[in-house]
C-alpha cells in the first residue's frame, strides 16, 4: 500500500513481474477494497483474482503513513501492510518483502521482526550503481540504516557486501574498498583504519584498500563499504549530479538552432547514456544482515522501477543471501 502513488504502481509492477516469471507467487498485503479495485483497472477481476495462481490477498485494516514516525508505527500499526508483510517472512509464509513504504518505519519494524543474523550486529542497506563500464555495476553500503558504525560493523558490512556481489552477480572474490578522504593508508579516522586492518586479516576477503569519492564509478571496487551518514550523502550527492548534468544537457541543446541540429545528431547517443544513467534500473536497495529478505524500493517508483525492486528480491531468494551472509561470517569469525 506504500510508495508515493499508490497502490497502481506496485500492482502495474506486480503484474509485470508474474508475467515474466512464471513460479513467482505474490501475496498482496493491504486493503483488500482497495486492492481489488485497482486490480480491476488493471483487468483482472475480483473472481479472476480469487482464483489466480500466481496472486493471492493478505488483507490488512492498517497503512503506514510516510509522516509516521517509526517507533509509533513499530507500536501502533501492528495490522499494517507493512508490518504483516515482514510478519509472513518471519513465519515462513513468503520468502521477502518488498515495500516503497516510509524508510525509517520499515527499518525498525524489519529489525524487530526478523532480527539480525548470528555476527551481525546491524543490518545494513545496500544498492548497486552504475560503472564507467557499460555491464558492470557496483554495490555500495551502508546507504542509510546506521548513521555510525564502528570497525567491526564496517568489517561485517564488508563480508555481507562481498557475499552480495558473488551471490546476486556471481563475482568470483569481489574487490572490496573502504571509502575514504584518500587513498592513503595513514588517511581517515581512527575506525576507518581498523576497519581496514580487520578486512585485510580475513583470508576470504579481497580487500584492496581505500577508495575516494571520485571513484566510486570508476570500476576499480566490486563493492564500496561507508557508514550509513557517508553513503547516504554520497549517494544523493551523486543523484543530484546526475539530473544536474541532464538538465544542463536538454538546456544547451534548446539553447539555438545550432544547438538543436547538433542535439538532434546526438540524441541516440546520450539516449543511451542516460538509459545507462537512469536509476530506475537500480532501484531496490537491500535491508540484508536480517534473517529474511528485505527490498525497499523508491518511494516515488514508476513501474519499471518498483518491479526492478521486485525482480532484486527474486535474486536474493533464488541465491539463497541471508543464509550465505551467515556462513561467511561464521567462517570469518571462526579463522580469527
Amino acid at each position: 500500500m506504500g510508495g508515493d502513488q499508490g497502490p497502481f504502481i506496485t500492482l502495474s509492477s506486480a503484474i509485470m513481474a508474474i508475467k515474466n516469471q512464471p513460479n513467482l507467487h505474490l501475496i498482496l498485503c493491504g486493503d483488500e477494497i482497495i486492492i481489488t479495485e485497482t486490480l480491476a483497472r488493471l483487468n483482472i477481476s475480483k473472481e479472476k483474482f480469487a482464483n489466480h495462481k500466481q496472486l493471492s490477498l493478505f488483507a490488512t485494516s492498517q497503512v503506514v503513513t510516510m509522516t509516521d514516525k517509526p517507533i509509533v508505527a513499530l507500536r501502533s500499526k501492528k495490522d499494517s501492510s507493512m508490518r504483516k508483510s515482514l510478519d509472513l517472512v518471519n513465519e515462513g509464509r513468503a520468502q521477502a518483502c518488498v515495500s516503497a513504504g516510509n524508510t525509517g518505519a520499515l527499518f525498525s519494524m524489519a529489525h524487530f521482526v526478523l532480527k539480525t543474523l548470528p555476527g551481525v550486529d546491524r543490518p545494513a542497506l545496500i544498492s548497486s550503481l552504475p560503472t564507467h563500464d557499460d555491464d558492470k555495476h557496483v554495490f555500495m553500503l551502508d546507504l542509510g540504516a546506521n548513521v555510525f558504525c564502528d570497525s567491526h560493523v564496517l568489517y561485517q558490512f564488508g563480508v555481507m557486501g562481498s557475499v552480495m556481489a558473488e551471490q546476486v552477480d556471481g563475482i568470483s572474490k569481489p574487490r572490496i574498498a573502504l571509502l575514504n578522504m584518500g587513498e592513503e593508508a595513514i588517511k581517515g579516522s581512527d575506525h576507518i583504519k581498523l576497519a581496514a586492518l580487520e578486512l585485510s586479516k580475513d583470508e576470504d576477503i579481497n580487500y584492496i584498500g581505500f577508495i575516494e569519492g571520485c571513484d566510486i564509478f570508476s570500476n576499480k571496487a566490486d563493492v564500496i563499504v561507508c557508514d550509513g551518514f557517508v553513503g547516504n550523502v554520497a549517494l544523493k550527492t551523486c543523484e543530484g549530479v546526475a539530473r544536474l548534468v541532464y538538465e544542463k544537457s536538454k538546456a544547451a541543446f534548446n539553447a539555438s538552432l545550432v544547438a538543436k541540429v547538433f542535439g538532434s545528431l546526438l540524441k541516440p547517443s546520450f539516449k543511451k547514456l542516460f538509459k545507462t544513467m537512469n536509476p530506475d534500473q537500480y532501484n531496490g536497495a537491500s535491508l540484508i544482515g536480517l534473517r529474511g529478505i528485505v527490498v525497499k524500493s523508491h518511494g516515488n517508483a514508476n513501474i519499471e522501477a518498483f518491479y526492478a525492486a521486485i525482480m532484486e528480491a527474486v535474486k536474493e531468494v533464488e541465491r539463497q543471501v541471508p543464509e550465505k551472509i551467515k556462513n561467511s561470517l561464521e567462517q570469518g569469525l571462526s579463522a580469527r
